[in-house]
């Protein structure tokens, strides 16, 4: 029974592969070998299964299994062939040719083992003349690196060239086999630094996408080594030591995304214990004053990149766990460190807050309420034991440290500012005599004032003081954080003009003091950081927004300040929200009539829209900052490094763009200032929100403009995309219809623009939008089909069988609306006459056809009417049996009063096309010429 049924299992295996279906096949002859002993059924069943092995591409399995089937019976010709085949795709040419050999000698004649021999006994030879090319190659670059003697352009050169090589697999191997990690670690202990780079990077090269590589480098280097030549002060050694280290964490944890197999897989059986180790040398750095502040921003950096999960649906979260256990402490000491105290670690100005970001992500990627109070009760103790009565040190240390979690998870930094006596330091420390306690307490009380509530305390409790410090201080830094802090405060009721914080006029004053500021180019770039930010908060306020777009020299200061700070996150996200701001692109909650009645009633508060925040004051402010220069201010922002401009600031600048697009009038000025290059990265990188808007954007300036001037090159290709994302049901009507326009406009340029939309599967949103009730997309969509229909695969799935494309197009020519008619006719026509198969199938898919064309051939508009007669000589130029069906019918009336029309200027091509199609009628004899 069993044998029988594996005989059956055999042949039904047999019959999936024939159809193609090779998972399928591979199951049955899977399961057939569980029930069979029979040998040579066995040898069968494993040679056909290394066969669908070859097709499905899993050349480990199709080895393995030629290789029993082999076992069973040496000279099973086929098992040899698909083994040979097998290891030749795995590399292992040697083995292939040994294969191949044995079956040339068991059938000399057959063509196909001989040309498989030639191709791998070539492919053998150039293999071992590259290796032992490589191997003089690595040998020789060795000798000139350690030479103490070697030329500087030798010395240069060799480097560059281990460089390349390390970086190549082959060329890795090589290196590595060389006992080359030996001597790489000798040009480290030359301690030259172009040789310690060129050695660092050459490891970084052969770390990447191997495994066992990695980790025996990891273990001759060293981890503490590794971290000791990352904490150096150089930024371009650390910056090439921390590559060193991803490379080496991405191939221990699989995140390499490269397959292991074999032997590579059975090197290493667990690597868990070192990336351990790698954690806690790195948490060590953090704390240690022999690391740099570059050193400390690489570590945050891997600590930041590898610790948390970056899919929130992968369930374990143990890294997270075990640096909180172990690590948070020592993230917090960063923190919380004061630059201008002597106890402060080394830092840079991005240290602070890449642990407040890596705080951020650790807080984030906790999974349940008792790991999140945990987390909590750790800062709490961290911060509570910093109180310190005796020592004022400990404390503005404990209220810094407060300060960099609010700029993290912010939720919990509000439970913190609940904590006893935290607000009240805050307020104390503001009237202390020492500048560094004033600056500390002024920077977090801004942080703090983000929420409403939070903000109300400050305000009855710290306003004086901030008004007290900012007249008194003679200390530019802290006058214009204070002034921030003010700014904060005064625009915590956000555009609501009912709830201004402040007495009428006082926010237009600091807004003018940090105007000055901008403009003043003798301050630090750092302290005119703090102005824009400050401008940031107080554009929500109507009146100041207006004032700032007037005043040039501070808008072009700003944008001077944007241009030249692509390297500080905190300014470019500062001058987008300012944007934002002012011109009002953020969200705006709809106003329910009948909800503020209720509100009015019930006496809570109803928000107030400021008078110059109605749609002719958005448009000035629009006109001015495209006048002074935003669009290439913000193009220069785009091109920032992707961990400086966030994907926060990407969603602000795509918003900003949107809002400056609004006008047709001026989507000219937007390309000619690099605005259409700057939108493409938006659209394609950042929040769900931003690329939709950056998108949105996108299609407006393709509706409107020549592709070829607003994204020139092969740029123009990139656009396709984002359009096509527009067009989705959860979009709104507005994003699909100038999407629609702007796909119309990229497809009537050229056949590679029609095939690149084709390839982007946009067709069947664009169908579907053909059938849409509202007039508008139903036109813009028929006129983009009318240009798609043009390309040669799209009139392929016209002809294709079972669908009803060709329907919807003959019955739009039949709608009252004129430029659905135009449009639909326009692709009828097209398609008519590039396929006579579709002149047969028009007359099949309707029985209105023939009224529906007799009405397009008597159509007052004259541009629907050519169409329409274009058609009709389609059709009789098709089929000689369809001619005469049409002769038949009233056409012949139509195009012979057409026909005999006086052909004036405007009528010339209508009237020529119906004499064309009557003298089609006369070659076949259906009618005679009257003489």
């Amino acid at each position: 029974m069993a044998e029988a049924e594996a005989a059956q299992l055999k042949e039904e295996g047999n019959r999936y592969f024939q159809l193609q279906d090779y998972k399928a096949a591979t199951k049955s002859y899977s399961q057939a070998l569980k029930l069979t002993k029979d040998k040579a059924l066995l040898a069968t069943l494993y040679r056909n299964r290394a066969a669908c092995g070859l097709k499905t591409e899993s050349y480990v399995q199709a080895a393995s299994d030629a290789s029993r089937a082999i076992d069973i019976n040496s000279s099973d010709i086929k098992a040899l062939y698909r083994r040979c085949q097998a290891l030749e795709h795995l590399g292992k040419l040697d083995q292939a040719f040994k294969d191949v050999q044995r079956c040339a000698t068991l059938e000399p004649r057959n063509q196909n083992f001989q040309e498989t021999l030639r191709r791998l006994n070539t492919s053998i030879q150039e293999k071992l003349r590259v290796q032992f090319s490589t191997d003089s190659r690595v040998q020789k670059m060795f000798e000139i690196l350690l030479d103490e003697n070697s030329e500087a352009d030798k010395l240069e050169k060799a480097a560059n060239n281990l460089i390349v090589l390390g970086r190549e697999e082959a060329g890795a191997e090589r290196i590595f086999q060389n006992n080359g990690v030996a001597l790489l670690l000798q040009l480290v202990d030359t301690k030259r630094p172009e040789l310690v780079l060129a050695a660092v990077r050459t490891l970084s090269g052969m770390c990447s996408g191997h495994r066992a590589r990695a980790t025996v480098i990891l273990h001759a280097v060293r981890i503490d080594r590794i971290c000791s030549l990352m904490a150096v002060e150089n930024e371009e050694m650390s910056l090439a030591v921390c590559n060193l280290l991803q490379a080496i964490i991405d191939s221990l944890s699989g995140e390499d995304k490269r397959e292991h197999r074999g032997k590579e897989e059975a090197l290493v059986l667990d690597t868990k214990k070192d990336l351990k180790q790698i954690t806690n040398h790195l948490l060590d750095m953090l704390v240690s004053k022999k690391v740099s502040g570059q050193g400390r921003d690489q570590a945050l950096n891997l600590l930041n990149k590898n610790v948390p999960r970056k899919d929130l649906a992968i369930h374990d979260n143990s890294r997270t766990i075990y640096v909180v256990d172990n690590g948070l402490r020592k993230i917090l000491k960063v923190v919380g460190q004061v630059p201008d105290l002597p106890s402060c670690l080394p830092l840079t100005d991005n240290t602070r807050m890449l642990g407040s970001i890596l705080i951020n992500k650790l807080y984030d990627d906790l999974r349940c309420d008792p790991e999140r109070d945990h987390f909590r009760k750790i800062c709490e103790e961290y911060i509570t034991g910093k109180f310190d009565p005796q020592d004022m040190d400990k404390n503005v240390i404990a209220i810094q440290t407060v300060s960099g979690i609010l700029q993290g998870p912010f939720d919990l930094g509000n439970q913190l500012l609940g904590l006893k006596g935290v607000m009240e330091m805050m307020v104390a420390l503001c009237g202390s005599e020492r500048e560094v306690d004033q600056l500390v307490a002024v920077e977090a009380l801004i942080h703090a004032s983000t929420k409403l509530s939070r903000a109300t305390f400050i305000i009855t409790n710290g306003v004086s003081l901030l008004k007290e410090i900012y007249k008194t201080t003679k200390n530019e830094k802290i006058k214009i954080r204070t002034l921030v802090g003010l700014c904060k405060l005064g625009s915590a009721g956000g555009t609501d003009y009912g709830l201004r914080q402040f007495a009428e006029g006082s926010t237009e004053k600091l807004a003018k003091q940090c105007r000055k500021w901008l403009c003043n180019a003798s301050i630090d770039t750092r302290t005119r950081r703090w102005a824009v930010e400050g401008l940031a908060y107080l554009t929500l306020d109507a009146d100041v927004k207006d004032d700032f777009v007037q005043d040039i020299p501070a808008l072009q200061a700003m944008f001077e300040l944007a241009k030249a700070s692509t390297a500080d996150k905190t300014i470019l996200y500062s001058v987008a929200t300012t944007l934002v701001n002012c011109t009002n692109s953020y969200d705006v909650k709809e106003v329910i009539p009948e909800l503020v009645q209720l509100a009015k009633f019930s006496k809570q508060h109803v928000p107030e829209e400021h008078p110059k925040d109605k749609k002719d004051f958005i448009d000035i402010r629009v006109k001015r900052l495209l006048k002074a220069g935003v669009t290439s201010a913000m193009a220069c922002m785009v091109k920032a490094d992707s961990a400086i401009l966030t994907d926060q600031t990407k969603e602000l600048l795509a918003r900003v763009f949107l809002a400056l697009c609004d006008s047709a009038k001026d989507r000219g000025t937007i390309v000619a200032q690099g605005g259409g290059k700057a939108l493409l990265p938006l659209a394609l990188e950042g929040t769900d929100v931003g690329k939709v808007k950056a998108a949105h954007a996108l299609a407006k300036i393709a509706a409107v403009s020549n592709p070829d001037i607003a994204f020139p090159g092969e740029r123009v290709y990139e656009v396709v995309r984002p359009l096509v994302s527009l067009l989705d049901t959860q979009r709104d009507g507005l994003q699909n219809y100038e999407a629609l326009l702007a796909l119309t406009n990229l497809s009537g340029r050229s056949d590679k623009l029609r095939q690149k939309i084709f390839k982007e599967k946009a067709l069947p949103d664009i169908e579907n939008y053909m059938f849409e009730n509202h007039d508008q997309l139903r036109q813009a969509a028929t006129e983009c089909m009318c240009n798609m229909v043009l390309n040669k695969e799209v009139q392929e799935r016209f002809l294709a069988d079972g669908n009803d494309r060709l329907k919807l197009v003959v019955l739009l020519c039949g709608e009252d609306d004129e430029k659905v008619q135009n449009a639909a006719s326009g692709a009828l026509a097209m398609l008519t006459a590039a396929h006579k198969k579709l002149c047969l199938k028009m007359t099949q898919v309707t029985t209105q056809w023939l009224e529906i064309l007799q009405r397009l051939c008597l159509h007052d508009r004259l541009s629907i009417q050519h169409r329409g007669l274009v058609i009709a000589y389609n059709l009789l130029a098709a089929d000689a049996e369809l001619a005469k069906k049409l002769v038949e019918s009233e056409l012949l009336e139509i195009l012979t009063v057409v026909g005999k029309q006086e052909p004036d200027e405007k009528k010339a091509e209508v009237v020529q096309t119906a004499r064309e199609c009557l003298i089609k009628c006369m070659d076949y004899g259906f009618i005679k010429p009257v003489s």
